[in-house]
């Protein structure tokens, strides 16, 4: 403070807040399953919990910003004979953010519930899988997966979704893949499904689209593969989410090619007696179209669970 006159009296020469003045404080939160990666704290859901915030960082600490990963349920795979590969979930994150990782997502002290998707099913008698369940934290809703369509008869388009699934195999007529990034968000939460080679009953459905690639297209002897997941090392480590689903054919002997899923947990197709694989739990994977013919009205495999990661700096 200095002193001008009578009648300005003490002015201040010299301001601070006083936050820059006390001891450094960081994030301090609590929920899921927590980790620490060097002067990062990490809480990993992998079911419904609340993130709950009780202090924020100063700016002699760190700061009051996060990281987020959430991804979304994946879509189940067509039923029936020759069902199109299921959509991943929708892949959407901050990581990583610019100027070192300090967290890109403001957050205030409270609690944020956060929903974790769940996978879709595929239910043998349904037009196509069910799509997967969103995940959500704060204002951030990844959507979930779009479902493979149904294979052979009554063959059917893949459902749109973050990811969106394969159109379903064995058809005279096209069938298209669903799109993906439904609703749209930037950056895109997810791609196209693939669509199915119209001509015959042996002939393939497309992959479920994924966070990295759109679905594979159906071929006149193979369901196209699902497209491939993205890599993320969030957790302090690198791995792959959201791959999509393989397509089948609506004619597989057990010794044919088939669909191959995603990598990021997408499910193989079924071919023969040999059962569409499922999406991988907590990566939003696609689950695979089902190949089978025998008896028709066979199911695909279900999609993957999805996950929600947060990671903020505590030291």
């Amino acid at each position: 403070l200095v002193y001008v006159d009578i009648t300005r009296g003490w002015v201040y020469s010299k301001e601070s807040n006083v936050a820059d003045l006390g001891e450094p404080l960081f994030i301090t939160a609590t929920g899921g399953t927590i980790a620490t990666s060097g002067n990062f704290k990490i809480h990993s859901f992998t079911g419904d919990a609340d993130f709950v915030v009780s202090q924020l960082g100063n700016p002699s600490g760190g700061p009051s910003n996060v990281d987020y990963l959430v991804v979304a349920g994946g879509g189940g795979g067509g039923p029936n004979a020759g069902g199109g590969g299921g959509g991943a979930g929708g892949y959407r994150t901050t990581f990583p953010s610019p100027g070192c990782n300090a967290g890109a997502f403001p957050i205030s002290t409270t609690t944020y519930p956060i929903t974790v998707g769940a996978g879709g099913a595929s239910p043998p008698s349904a037009a196509s899988g069910v799509s997967g369940s969103n995940s959500i934290f704060s204002t951030i809703t990844s959507t979930g997966g779009g479902g493979g369509g149904k294979g052979c008869g009554t063959a059917a388009v893949g459902i749109a979704g973050g990811s969106g699934g394969g159109g379903g195999g064995g058809a005279s007529t096209p069938r298209a893949g669903g799109s993906g990034n439904t609703p749209p968000v930037s950056p895109s939460q997810g791609n196209n499904g693939g669509n199915n080679y119209p001509g015959g009953t042996a002939y393939g459905a497309g992959g479920g689209g994924a966070a990295g690639a759109v679905g594979g297209n159906g071929s006149s002897s193979d369901g196209g593969d699902g497209g491939a997941g993205s890599s993320n090392s969030i957790s302090g480590s690198s791995v792959t989410y959201a791959g999509g689903g393989g397509g089948a054919t609506g004619d597989q002997p057990i010794s044919a090619s088939y669909g191959v899923g995603g990598v990021g947990g997408g499910g193989d197709a079924g071919r023969g007696p040999i059962a569409a694989q499922a999406g991988t739990a907590n990566t939003g994977g696609g689950g695979g179209g089902v190949g089978t013919i025998s008896g028709g009205g066979n199911p695909g495999g279900a999609g993957g669970s999805g996950i929600v990661v947060i990671r903020y700096k505590f030291q």
